[in-house]
Parts: C-alpha cells; structure tokens; sequence
C-alpha cells in the first residue's frame, strides 16, 4: 500500500469523527462509561467479523506493550472525551479537544527516522489559530462550573495524539488488532460503569440510532482507518489534516441545532485550510 492511499484512508477517520460530537449528544444522557462500553461493543464486533471471514485471528496475539497501548489510548481518550460532552457544552470541549492534531504534528518528529520541517510546524500552528479564532470568536472562555469538562477535554487531547504517534512504534502490528482492542475497551468500560455509574439508557429510537452510529463510524470502522494511516501513511499530514476536524464537527452540531453559528467561522475555515495546505507542500511537490 503507498503512503499515499495510507494517508487517505486514516484522513476518511477524520471525517467520520467529525460527526463524533454529534452523535455524542444526539445519544441522549447515557453516562460516559456506559456509552463507551456500547459503541466498542459494536465497534468490536465489526472488526471480529472481519477476523473471523479473513481467518486472522492469529493479529490478536500481540505482546503485552501493544495491548497496553491499544487499550489505554481507546479507553482514555473515549472515555475523557465522553465525559467531557457530558459536563461542558458540547461544541466548546469538542474543539478544546482538538489540540490534538498540533501535538501528533510536534510529536512525531520524536520519532526514529523523522524530521520536524518548519513548514509542517507553521502549518499546525496557523491550523491552531484558526481553532482558536472559531473558540474565542464564539465568546466561549471557559466558564468556572464547566473546567471539569473542558480539562477532560484537553487531556483527551493529550492522550489521543500520544496513542497515534507511539502508534507509529508499533507498525508492524496489523490492523486487525485492533479489534481485540475495542473488545477490550468495551469490556473495561462496562466494568468502570457497573462500578461507578447509574445505567440510563436511550430514551427514544433516535438516541439508539445515535448509539448505533457512533459504533459503527467514529467508534468503529475510524480506529481501522485511523491505524492503516498512521503506520503507514504520511503521520504529519494526518495531524494538520485533523483541523479539518473541528470545523466539519462545528457546522454538524450547528445545523443540528446543538450550537449556534458565529460569523468568525468562515475565517477559521480559511486558517485550518491554509494550515493544512502548507502542512501538505511536500506531497504536493511530488505530485506536480
């Protein structure tokens, strides 16, 4: 597989998440754990089906650090991420959240064999200010009685660029692990809510239909798309590409009713876009 086809297959992941928040909120009040244990359920079984039809169930017998890593950063940062829609407007924690491509940008030129160019740095940053634009145009400063949603927000950040750069150490381990990774997080899940929650469930067929997406899509076929990417596409251009994500996620929730729209929306459309062009100026060259 080119890294180029890689590549656009984790960018479909993006897109699948920018209808995460949505479906977050469109799910109702089902508490963060419970949510999670649900959609990996389903997240879960999708990618045990591909096993079983393609006979791979030999990808689940990983060493223990691969596990670790698959299990701590779906687990973490679902769980922060839920937790952070369910105790902060959905619209100000969803783009608190969305640090996270400017760090796996900075983070991977951690990695063996990386080079961090000052194009790609410039690039997030003028993405970050676009995000950054659409928060403070929105008059969104971060309210005392919400601080507890939005620092699980900006942790989930943390722990979901961490996950898809250290990812990259991991390349050899095949896609098809990861569904023993969402069987797990949903395993861990539903122990973390029989232990500290209430279980509320959906109240209505819309709020199923919203459960069921969210593990189809973003808490589904995304990881296996996410994962083919970032071990095998272009980690960097991933990274700024995600600014597309908050924007993409913003109008969702806006013409879903769920959050207003702010006329500052279609400069922080211009900076994420830009950022993710001038992120994207090597590939561009060897495609010309």
């Amino acid at each position: 597989m080119s890294s180029l086809r890689a590549t656009l297959i984790g960018f479909s992941a993006i897109l699948m998440w920018s209808l995460l928040a949505l479906l977050t909120v469109a799910s109702g009040k089902v508490p963060p754990f419970q949510l999670a244990a649900l959609t990996f359920a389903i997240g879960g079984a999708i990618g045990a089906a591909w096993l079983a039809r393609a006979g791979a169930w030999r990808a689940l017998r990983q060493r223990p650090a691969v596990w670790a890593l698959g299990v701590t950063g779906l687990f973490g940062y679902h769980a922060l991420y839920f937790l952070a829609l369910r105790l902060a407007p959905p619209a100000e924690a969803g783009l608190l959240n969305y640090f996270w491509p400017l760090l796996i940008v900075l983070f991977s030129g951690l990695l063996p064999g990386e080079h961090l160019r000052l194009h790609s740095v410039a690039g997030a940053l003028l993405g970050l200010v676009g995000t950054v634009v659409l928060f403070l145009g929105k008059g969104l400063a971060p309210a005392l009685q919400f601080i507890a949603g939005y620092s699980a927000a900006f942790c989930a950040a943390f722990v979901w660029a961490g996950y898809s750069v250290l990812s990259r150490r991991f390349a050899a381990v095949p896609t098809a692990a990861v569904a023993g990774f969402c069987l797990a997080t949903a395993a861990l899940a539903t122990a973390c809510h029989l232990a500290f929650e209430t279980t509320v469930w959906p109240e209505n067929s819309g709020q199923w239909l919203a459960v069921l997406a969210l593990g189809i899509g973003p808490v589904g076929i995304a990881f296996y798309a996410w994962d083919i990417g970032v071990k095998r596409g272009d980690i960097r251009l991933l990274g700024v590409a995600s600014y597309a994500a908050p924007i993409l996620s913003t109008l969702a929730l806006v013409l879903a009713g769920y959050a207003d729209a702010s006329a500052t929306l279609w400069l922080a459309a211009l900076l994420i876009a830009g950022g993710g062009l001038l992120a994207a100026k090597d590939m561009l060259r060897r495609k010309g």
